[in-house]
Order: structure tokens, then sequence, then C-alpha cells
């Protein structure tokens, strides 16, 4: 593989849920988590994979992912939207990332990132100057929840996004929290993550619902789904959790 290129798990194009506008978002593969949830199970591994007919991910250059990226950019115009890097963890392929998100930049494309931020904070670092906005996954404040639902402890996540928040980059910071049942949506782990978020200057945290949209891509892989008995959470319970959060750190922007 030629060294200014990168595995590319898709793109997508006309996201409304990765940004400002309408967005094309390109999935980059490799992840350092493997949380229990996860809906992409297929963005884990950084290699590409196979499993019957279906393969995932595939070889790119920055110069190719920019000339799909570019058949959009009257969307972009019209809508206010852009590019977002997602995963898996765009981060784990951080030059192929930066590459992409410069070369977004000098065509006047918004940029955002995706990431749960559990890299050093040098890889994200390369791509904060073409960066509009990061989104930043706060999915458990407990040390040893987050590594029995993750495979990894939070440390360096809370690290990374103190470090981001107190720092001068003229990046938007948002933070994002899977709603689920029975696991992150409790009380303390809601609490806890508004008052981090306020404390560290962070205006808007998105709770974002849990779904199975990924269950069949584990039977594809030939893996078990790790959370057979949940469920989406209701509107209601959705709004409840909201109103927590809004109870907890009344500053907060909760969407």
């Amino acid at each position: 593989m030629a060294e200014s290129a990168g595995i590319v798990l898709r793109i997508e194009r006309a996201s409304v849920h990765d940004g400002p506008g309408l967005r094309t978002v390109v999935f980059l593969k490799g992840c350092p988590l493997v949380c229990a949830w996860c809906s992409t199970p297929e963005g884990q591994s950084p290699d590409i994979e196979k499993a019957g007919a279906a393969t995932y991910g595939r070889v790119m250059t920055p110069g190719e992912v920019m000339a799909e990226i570019s058949k959009d950019e009257v969307f972009f115009f019209h809508s206010g939207g852009g590019v977002t890097l997602s995963g898996g963890e765009p981060l784990l392929q951080a030059d192929f990332a930066a590459a992409i998100l410069r070369e977004s930049r000098l065509l006047s494309i918004d940029t955002a990132l995706e990431s749960c931020l559990s890299t050093s904070f040098g890889e994200l670092e390369r791509l904060l100057p073409f960066l509009d906005t990061v989104y930043a996954d706060v999915k458990l404040m407990d040390e040893e929840m987050h590594r029995r639902y993750c495979g990894l402890g939070n440390r360096q996540i809370l690290a990374n996004i103190r470090r981001l928040a107190a720092g001068t980059w003229p990046v938007r910071l948002i933070a994002r929290v899977p709603l689920v049942p029975g696991i992150t949506d409790s009380d303390s782990n809601l609490s806890e993550t508004a008052l981090f978020c306020a404390a560290n200057g962070i205006q808007t945290i998105e709770l974002l619902p849990y779904h199975r949209l990924g269950v069949p891509t584990y039977a594809r892989l030939g893996r078990t789904y790790p959370l057979p008995g949940v469920k989406t959470p209701s509107a209601e319970h959705l709004l409840d959790r909201k109103s927590l959060v809004k109870r907890v750190a009344p500053g907060l922007s909760v969407v």
C-alpha cells in the first residue's frame, strides 16, 4: 500500500446527522475500542475484511477520496454542509485523515471529525489546523465500566478532551453520549458527563439513542452481538434523559 494511501470503509452521501448541512461522511477502518453497542463492527479492524460476498474496506489515496467528496460541493454550498471523517477511528490513520481535511479546507469545504479520542493527543493535533468541528464521544465516565464495555479505560479520552477544550484552536467541540439503556443512560453517568462538559467549557452535548442497525453485520462477520436483550430507548425516555442533563448543567445545550 502506498505511503499516502489509507483504508476507507465506505463513503456515505447526504447525511444530516454528522454535522451542519448535508454531509459526505468518509468512514475509515480501524478503532482502538470495541464498544459493546458498536453499530459498525466492520470498522473495528484496521484491515480489509471479507465476509461472504461482502468486502469491508478498500485502499484509497487522498486524491481518490477528494474526487468523491468534490462531487458533492454543490450540495455543501447550498446546505452549509461539508465533509465529516468518521470510523472506526480516523485518528488511527492520522496522516491520511489530515491529507483529506487539508485538501477539503483548500476548497473551502466545512470539515468535521467524529472521534472516540482514545489515541495520543499528537494524532489529533495533526488534524486540528484543518477542522471546524470535533464530535467527541463521552461514553462512560466510570473507568472500570468504560473498560468493561469499550475494551479500554477512559483516562486518555478525558485528558484529550480537557486539553482540546483548554486550547486556542478555533474548533467547535461537541460531546456525544450514546444512550444505551442500562449502561450509559443512568442518572450518575449522565450527571457526571454533564458536569464534566460544563467544567471544561463544552457548550453542546448530544444524546444519541442506541439502535440495533449493526446487528446483521455481526452475523455476517460470524460474531455474536454483545447486547442481544437491549432495546432502543423510547422517545419519552430520551426526553427524560435530556431533562436530567439540563437540570444538572443548565448552561448546556442538549440535543
